[in-house]
């Protein structure tokens, strides 16, 4: 009766088969000698004999959203769905920028068990990584030969934007929370424009917040106490073109402007204010309608996270003609670009009246302290004289730029990194007390 033929038969047969391919007229038994062609088909028939990487189930869990130079956890789970013990090692599909602490998992499976590995990754790029394969290979039964296939194991990391201004937010909201129940501060109390209640006078309280029929009525001196209106439109411009892609401390200057507009929006929305965003360069990127409550923080930074600067002249005129017919309502317009007086005379001054006519316009750029250091200190040598004198000049035409837009009737924020975001906030809760909104 004849056998039949079992895998492992099947695999040693096709070693043979191959040997007698690669030494058709025995010449090479000559070199190799019968030792090293014996082991030549043992490792042949070793790889045979290893299971295939597509029997295995594999699986890669990654954290849905990390932030920029943050931290996240990434996790590898590999089945083995046979009756015997297999060696493998894996290698992912990773970007350098992810900066994973390990790419790759080794270790021996025993049958029907599952074998886990994790990987911490330290982004430094924002943007979205599309992960699609992994690199398998399975040692055979003496773990002189293997099999190695690369699988299909699709997935999607998204990496935001760096918020370090959270707490400085935070400080903000409290701030001005306090200050709307009643408790005195130095700045006093009842900024706002709406009304919110009467009570009795005090002595730190303004004698022309007194309500005269109210204390008729009640025979005790009553004021009247206002809050900053609620609901009002904040509307963020984020400018996505050349003067973005300069760096600021190790640091693209959009990076430190979506840093302030987060800021911004988590101070404005917690506040009762609703947020929307237009991002642009020569064309509208990224729009975002106008809304309230602690979602919209999560809706800005996957609106604005794979955005990357286009090296190109921004095209403002066209941005803040579809800004205004999207958002009709008077608004606070907050724009975050840069003072480079070039682009501010040539392209943003002619389109700047668009906004000023019926909104109020705050322009917030991030101010080089290098630049500022350079300028300052004195020089010692001709190479530091003439990178200070270049700095001054620097610094005069930004001064010039952030001039002739006050003088169009906005207010400009220009601030260094780290400053940026907490001075926006406070200048947004002082024109709301103001009621400059």
């Amino acid at each position: 009766m004849t056998p039949v033929p079992t895998r492992r038969t099947a695999g040693v047969a096709a070693a043979l088969a191959l040997v007698s391919l690669l030494i058709p007229t025995g010449g090479l038994l000559v070199v190799l000698g019968a030792a090293n062609l014996a082991l030549l088909v043992v490792v042949l028939a070793d790889a045979a004999f290893a299971t295939d990487p597509s029997r295995l189930e594999l699986r890669r869990s990654l954290p849905p959203v990390l932030a920029l130079r943050g931290t996240g956890e990434l996790a590898w789970s590999v089945r083995n769905p046979t009756d015997r013990t297999l060696r493998l090692a894996l290698a992912d599909d990773l970007a350098p920028s992810l900066h994973a602490a390990t790419r790759r998992l080794r270790g021996t499976i025993p049958a029907l068990a599952t074998l886990r590995g994790t990987a911490v990754l330290h982004p430094s790029r924002r943007g979205r990584f599309a992960i699609r394969h992994l690199v398998v290979r399975v040692e055979g039964p003496l773990g002189l030969g293997a099999r190695q296939r690369r699988l299909d194991l699709p997935g999607l990391l998204r990496v935001h934007p760096a918020f370090p201004s959270r707490e400085e937010a935070e400080l903000r909201i409290n701030k001005a929370r306090i200050l709307e129940v009643g408790l005195r501060s130095a700045k006093g109390r009842g900024g706002g424009t709406e009304f919110d209640q009467l009570r009795e006078y005090g002595v730190d309280d303004e004698v022309r917040r007194i309500d005269w029929a109210a204390t008729a009525r009640s025979g005790k001196a009553m004021v009247r106490t206002y809050r900053a209106e609620r609901n009002q439109n904040v509307l963020l411009l984020l400018d996505n073109g050349r003067v973005m892609a300069g760096q600021v401390a190790d640091v693209p200057r959009v990076e430190h402007a979506m840093d302030a507009l987060m800021c911004l929006t988590t101070v404005a929305t917690r506040l009762g204010d609703r947020c929307g965003l237009v991002a642009f360069d020569r064309r509208v990127r990224s729009v975002l309608p106008a809304r309230s409550g602690r979602d919209q923080l999560g809706r800005v930074a996957e609106a604005m996270f794979d955005l990357e600067p286009a090296l190109a002249e921004s095209d403002y005129r066209g941005a803040f003609t579809q800004a205004l017919a999207r958002f009709k309502r008077r608004s606070l317009i907050v724009l975050f670009t840069d003072l480079v007086e070039q682009a501010v005379g040539e392209s943003l001054l002619p389109a700047l009246p668009l906004l000023v006519r019926h909104h109020v316009v705050l322009i917030a750029a991030v101010r080089d302290p290098d630049v500022v250091r350079w300028a300052t200190e004195p020089p010692h040598g001709s190479a530091d004289a003439y990178r200070a004198a270049a700095a001054i000049m620097a610094l005069a035409e930004r001064d010039r730029a952030g001039a002739r837009l006050r003088g169009m009737g906005a207010v400009v924020v220009d601030a260094p990194p780290g400053q940026l975001a907490p001075r926006l906030a406070d200048t947004y809760l002082g024109l709301k007390a103001r009621g400059g909104l």
